[in-house]
């Protein structure tokens, strides 16, 4: 007779691990946080950069600060004003109303950047994008960039209550351009987007 072997024992429980859902800093929506999160981890191999990132939020007016610089390790934010462009607020309400990755549409696109070299030009000191996604892929060839506008200055707000329009780059204010890149540098992603 063949002996019957021992039941093995039930094996130890091991507690299951939760995902924790990452924890978006002060001042920045937790769902934006959440998709910045995702896009980056999604295009890791391509942003060479990881201990900072940009959230442009365009849920939010032009009148407010919304592009928030994130250092990741401890969460500390610092947020601006940044316009949006004229293809993607015909009436000019400081709203940016739709997306556009089209050519010619003057328009702010949607999705992951990774901020690349500076470089001088139309705007003086500049700084090229590389679109990540199928919805800003063109942003290079479009010369979606980030640049320093008279028109995104904060005595636009005082004036007009809102941003002027820049043809789809992030314009940011001439006089907080140096801190801008100072704080972003090359190398790092930008996440843009609405989620309303």
């Amino acid at each position: 007779m063949i002996p019957v072997p021992e039941p093995l024992p039930p094996a130890p429980m091991v507690p299951a691990v939760v995902a924790q859902r990452p924890e978006a800093p002060a001042g920045v929506r937790q769902d934006l946080f959440e998709r910045a999160i995702a896009a980056l981890d999604r295009h890791s191999m391509r942003i060479p950069n990881h201990d900072k990132m940009a959230i442009i939020d365009f849920d939010n007016h032009s009148a407010t600060p919304r592009f928030h610089v994130i250092t990741l390790g401890d969460g500390q934010v610092t947020s601006y004003l940044v316009s949006h462009g004229s293809g993607s607020d015909p009436e000019h309400t400081g709203w940016l109303q739709h997306f556009s990755n089209v050519p010619g549409s003057n328009a702010t696109s949607e999705g992951a950047y990774v901020a690349s070299e500076y470089y001088v030009g139309q705007h003086d000191l500049s700084q090229r994008l590389d679109g990540l996604d199928h919805t800003n892929n063109n942003a290079r060839d479009r010369a979606i960039v980030v640049h320093g506008a008279w028109y995104a200055n904060s005595d636009m707000i005082d004036k007009w209550g809102k941003l002027g329009r820049s043809q789809g780059c992030f314009a940011v204010g001439e006089n907080v351009l140096p801190v801008v890149f100072d704080q972003l540098g090359q190398g790092r992603m930008i996440y843009a987007s609405k989620v309303a």
